[in-house]
């Protein structure tokens, strides 16, 4: 059995006596890429937070990389990439490489300068990322699709072993997306990064992920891609609390 990076041992969360998440039991394997699904509301954001321990849970437990999350200190081996292309603010004074420079900020400290090592591994990143060319371009210049790549940048440059994005597509162009999935693919497949992502882009997330994840308060589902799109729409509807049509993608 793999090594999990991440183990929730029945967690619970409520806000104000209101249950948001139920009775979670789920382990996300070193290596894997696993998507995250369910209706809005259903507690995606919610179990994000408890995973990046920004919220303690109300009961159960969670682990990343075998330890106690209230124990936990290595998180610059966690990355996460938030919804940014429709909401960044394209006059931010900051080229892509100085962007990419804030995620070592938290390791070496704010008024400490990056040494030769430290610049060597910046631009390693944002070559990693496939913007090389663009590491003194103005970061507001950049496309939607481009910036989300320039953030991937920013958690790589502290190695992560797992990155979590939250709807990191949403405003990318179509073109870019495909880009997108082909740059998680690398850094999934050659470099052994654990992906979480979350996403309301069903079709599109059954063709790249290995892992579905589907919440709506419970866990309603949790196993491989290929097994959740055999299910009926009965059953996505069931997940799901509502009528759904599963879309998938042609290339």
């Amino acid at each position: 059995m793999a090594e999990s990076v991440v183990s929730m041992k029945d967690v619970a969360y409520a806000y104000d006596k209101k249950n948001v998440l139920e009775n979670i039991n789920f382990d996300i394997p070193r290596g894997s890429f696993m998507g995250l699904v369910g209706p809005n509301g259903g507690g995606k954001t919610t179990l994000i937070k408890l995973i990046l321990g920004l919220l303690e849970p109300d009961h159960g437990t969670v682990e990343l990389l075998g330890k106690r999350i209230n124990k936990f200190k290595d998180w610059n081996k966690i990355g996460f990439v938030s919804q940014k292309a429709n909401s960044f603010n394209k006059g931010f004074p900051a080229t892509v490489y100085e962007v990419v420079s804030m995620g070592l900020t938290a390791k070496i400290g704010y008024l400490k300068f990056f040494n030769k090592q430290h610049k060597e591994k910046i631009l390693q990143a944002i070559d990693q990322v496939g913007m090389l060319e663009y590491a003194h371009t103005n970061i507001g210049n950049l496309s939607g699709g481009q910036q989300q790549r320039i953030f991937i940048a920013r958690s790589l440059v502290n190695d992560p072993e797992l990155l979590i994005l939250d709807e990191p597509t949403v405003g990318v162009d179509v073109e870019n997306v495909k880009r997108f999935y082909d740059l998680l693919h690398r850094l999934n497949g050659e470099q052994g990064i654990t992906l979480l992502l979350v996403t309301h882009d069903t079709g599109t997330m059954t063709e790249h992920a290995s892992d579905i994840v589907c919440l709506n308060r419970r866990l309603h589902f949790h196993g491989k891609s290929e097994e959740y799109t055999s299910l009926t729409e009965k059953d996505w509807s069931n997940f799901y609390g509502h009528p759904v049509n599963f879309v998938t993608h042609e290339h």
